[in-house]
């Protein structure tokens, strides 16, 4: 049955809007607040001694937890792309969001931390989150921001011999 309405031909299949904008700021905003989480935690590394009680050389731990879970998990996904496969199966989107959301979370129980075990379980964390929101955009999208930044600046997505 055909209802007098021809299709745009700039309309997505499926009707899901695919326009770069947003995404790309949603994706530079997690960025951005994983490196503030980074310098905001080193600048405050040494308040963060006085009040959870770290001894020595310990309060290394509030940065190591989460840069050796982050990296840990980041090059297992990587590697043996568990990360592009979980988002092919379970939507990229979904998967990204869960990492932003676990990430915050982490964050929000790591400022109410009062031991030192609960700010390193928060940290780490932490890791796993942005481990998981990193795997859900960069596998498929080193390809798909590449395309952007090439239509956006009018060259050529792929060169032809």
């Amino acid at each position: 049955m055909e209802t007098g309405r021809a299709a745009s031909p700039s309309a997505p299949a499926g009707g899901r809007d695919h326009r770069p904008g947003p995404a790309l700021l949603v994706i530079a905003t997690a960025q951005l607040m994983v490196v503030l989480d980074a310098t905001i935690v080193n600048v405050a590394l040494l308040d963060i001694q006085k009040a959870v009680g770290f001894s020595g050389s310990s309060p290394e731990w509030v940065v190591n937890a989460y840069a050796v879970t982050f990296g840990g998990l980041l090059l297992l996904l990587l590697l043996l792309l568990l990360g592009g496969r979980a988002g092919d199966i379970l939507d990229r989107r979904r998967m990204f969001v869960f990492g932003l959301l676990l990430f915050s979370a982490a964050s929000l129980l790591g400022g109410f931390a009062t031991s030192q075990s609960w700010l390193l379980t928060a940290r780490a964390v932490q890791g796993v989150g942005q481990a998981r929101q990193l795997t859900a955009v960069s596998v498929p999208g080193v390809r798909w921001v590449g395309e952007q930044l090439c239509r956006i600046t009018l060259l050529p997505a792929e060169h032809e011999p």
